[in-house]
């Protein structure tokens, strides 16, 4: 990861952990945009923070127990009796405490943590310029999910995947844009426009920056965004079924 300034890299664990206010979302979703280089750095935190709750547990030495347990009981004791020695000393413990804490968040499901997600970034686009839509996988059990953030004054946008299996030779991952009946648009059969071709590396991620078709300028008729699986000599052809949506 290339080197940031303290703030860009609060902002980047904070967009991760879903712990950013509206404004400060959508301020940030707004670089995302500008600079595809940090929608990288997000999605491989976003693996990091995947990989950790898969890990096995395990238990701490018992002096580290020990103080973690000291920690924990100084917490709860009131606050007119914390000194600033002891809260000094304390400290280093308590910003593991709290990283131990957001490990068990993970633990206890990722995908209430992405439905939490879906609907604070739906509610944030509602307010703000920059428009964001979660794709979630099709799939049971399916870890595969994508972000597509979009600029519509630019009509530019970013997209970033995680998790999507690498195709075969000759078939492609295709984003779809699907508008209402009566969007004045030119759509294939399903109501829908290609908007992006892509592939993913051997470990199913990829970012991409997009250009976006005019409809997004009057949101309100995208219906879904969707990617498919199609035959890279004709993506056009839009035989496959989605494996990644967003319905609106």
């Amino acid at each position: 990861m290339s080197m940031r300034s303290e703030e860009l890299q609060l902002m980047m664990a904070g967009y991760v952990l879903g712990e950013l206010s509206q404004e400060e979302a959508a301020a940030f979703e707004q670089a995302l945009v500008a600079d595809p280089t940090i929608a990288e750095e997000v999605a491989q935190l976003q693996a990091a923070l995947e990989q950790s709750y898969g890990s096995p547990e395990i238990t701490p030495p018992e002096p580290l127990r020990a103080q973690i347990l000291e920690a924990a009981q100084g917490r709860q004791e009131p606050v007119a009796d914390a000194s600033p020695r002891r809260s000094s000393k304390h400290w280093p413990v308590r910003l593991m405490l709290e990283g131990i804490a957001a490990a068990l968040i993970v633990a206890l499901g990722m995908n209430n943590y992405r439905l939490w997600q879906a609907l604070e970034r739906s509610e944030v686009s509602a307010h703000n310029a920059t428009l964001a839509y979660l794709l979630g996988s099709t799939q049971a059990g399916s870890q595969a999910s994508a972000r597509v953030l979009i600029d519509p004054d630019t009509l530019t946008g970013t997209i970033v995947v995680q998790n999507l299996p690498p195709l075969p030779p000759g078939k492609t991952y295709a984003l779809w844009t699907v508008v209402a009946s009566n969007a004045p648009f030119t759509t294939d059969d399903k109501k829908a426009i290609l908007t992006e071709v892509f592939q993913v590396d051997e470990r199913g991620y990829r970012t991409q920056t997009i250009a976006v078709p005019k409809v997004y300028r009057s949101s309100e008729l995208v219906t879904k965004v969707a990617i498919t699986i199609e035959d890279a000599q004709a993506p056009q052809a839009h035989k496959g079924s989605p494996v990644l949506i967003a319905d609106l």
